[in-house]
């Protein structure tokens, strides 16, 4: 099920967000971004579901990064009033529709961020 082993999974990281959050934020960052990458690896998609929070508990990491910019969009759930930050043109950020909310299964629509 997982991912090709010769498949590059990159994880980007910037110096803005080291210079806005210090070390021990960062280093959380650092680990939440490896679960993903790992989850990737084995699962072939990551998220923040159960298998992502197991392991965050695990490795004493947040399930949430701190922001340190301003997204260009949010994914919003029409049913609970989720919302997530999303910076890059993702594939739920295209598709919507093809997605639903991990908290309560609603339907997502997009709204690009003002600020």
């Amino acid at each position: 099920m997982g991912c090709n082993p010769t498949e590059e999974i990159t994880i980007s990281l910037t110096w803005d967000a080291y210079d806005s959050q210090g070390w021990e934020q960062f280093s959380s960052t650092v680990h939440h971004e490896l679960i993903h990458a790992w989850q990737y690896h084995e699962f072939g998609e990551a998220d923040h579901g159960r298998t992502f929070t197991r392991w965050t508990d695990r490795r004493d990491t947040s399930r949430h990064c701190e922001r340190f910019k301003a997204p260009n969009w949010w994914v919003i759930c029409t049913e609970c009033g989720g919302r997530l930050a999303r910076y890059q043109r993702s594939k739920v950020v295209k598709h919507p529709e093809k997605y639903s909310c991990g908290d309560c299964g609603g339907s997502l629509r997009v709204e690009e961020a003002t600020e």
